[in-house]
């Protein structure tokens, strides 16, 4: 059963299961959903713990082997998979579908935690086979239009009230580093009374600026037409070193991804058909950006937004005089819904 990051604590309330599966790449609230699950099973008298660190060669008989072992001092244990990033492989898929089999004459826990699992792997036989007998907890990053409200109530554990001027402020300063952030409300509670409200002027005067921005930042940002964010992303990929090439790619690639996506529609095909038709498939989760994009940018202003890419990757070259960051900049907020800018642009980047 699915189970999302913040209602888990209230699940494991309720039973502790024999597996729970934590998978994604957002490194704080997959911390915080495995230690949840280890309190629980604390809390249930499951006092022994056997820890396996999935490297390279693991040789997965292993699991096994300590599922099978009897212990002196207790009659149930945690048995504590981390699998990372590590590919799964064979071997590890037919051992974890071994050892569901062999779940209902065993008290006891399974806690598998590892990088995200896309749709294909949530059909695998080992995975369905171990979902039917406990919990499934997919952790995803923060959506920048929540992460205010995500601060806000991360504010309230830490025994802080946050204004929500000042969750905004610490969400720009440590965007995309939900760690970051919660090492700053730490501090913050070490420093104030219980209870302190916090306002915006506390993180202007006390919170460096951890922001981490990506290339996949800037083109989701781009995609729901977030303008003023997108200006910043791009200001702080710059600063921070990244390759303005690898900037292009990014923004050349969805150009690409719409402008198909447009002519599949325009040969009457649907939506659903268009981004599966993508390589790579766009996923259910990602298709109302897209939707959103298309819907706001028709088919003549993305051509002209790819030509000025083009001309951007001259530039990359050395083959023309268009400043290439400033560019960079006009690229991405013309294409994130910045008004009156292409126009002007038109004649600097030959678009007529």
């Amino acid at each position: 059963m699915k189970v999302f990051a913040d209602k888990l604590p209230a699940a494991l309330e309720k039973r502790l299961p024999k597996v729970v599966i934590v998978a994604g790449d957002e490194p704080l609230q997959h911390r915080d959903a495995c230690d949840a699950v280890r309190a629980a099973a604390r809390q249930a008298g499951v006092e022994e713990r056997e820890v396996i660190d999935v490297e390279p060669n693991f040789a997965w008989g292993r699991l096994l082997d300590i599922a099978g072992n009897l212990s002196l001092f207790a009659s149930r244990k945690l048995i504590d998979v981390r699998l990372g990033n590590q590919k799964l492989g064979q071997e590890g898929s037919k051992m974890l579908s071994y050892y569901a089999e062999q779940m209902d004459s065993s008290d006891d826990i399974l806690l598998l935690s590892m990088g995200k699992l896309d749709a294909k792997q949530q059909k695998s036989a080992w995975f369905k086979a171990l979902d039917k007998h406990g919990l499934f907890v997919p952790v995803w990053p923060v959506d920048a239009s929540r992460l205010g409200y995500w601060l806000r109530d991360r504010a309230g554990l830490h025994g802080l009230q946050l204004d929500m001027d000042a969750a905004r402020l610490l969400g720009e300063r440590t965007e995309g580093n939900l760690l970051a952030a919660d090492q700053e409300l730490q501090k913050l509670a070490l420093m104030l009374p219980p209870n302190a409200r916090i306002g915006a002027d506390t993180i202007a005067q006390g919170v460096e600026d951890n922001s981490r921005f990506d290339v996949f930042n800037l083109a989701d940002a781009c995609l729901k037409g977030e303008a003023s964010r997108v200006s910043r992303i791009v200001h702080g990929l710059q600063s921070e070193g990244v390759e303005a090439p690898i900037v292009l790619w990014a923004l050349s690639r969805e150009l690409r991804t719409l402008l198909s996506i447009h002519q599949h529609i325009d040969q009457g095909q649907s939506l659903e058909h268009a981004c599966k038709a993508q390589k790579p498939m766009i996923f259910d989760k990602r298709r109302p950006i897209y939707q959103q994009a298309i819907q706001r940018l028709p088919m003549k202003r993305l051509h002209k937004l790819l030509l000025m890419a083009q001309r951007l990757d001259l530039a990359v070259k050395g083959a023309s005089p268009v400043p290439l960051w400033p560019g960079l900049h006009d690229l991405a907020f013309t294409l994130a819904g910045g008004r009156g800018l292409l126009a002007e642009l038109a004649w600097t980047y030959r678009l007529h």
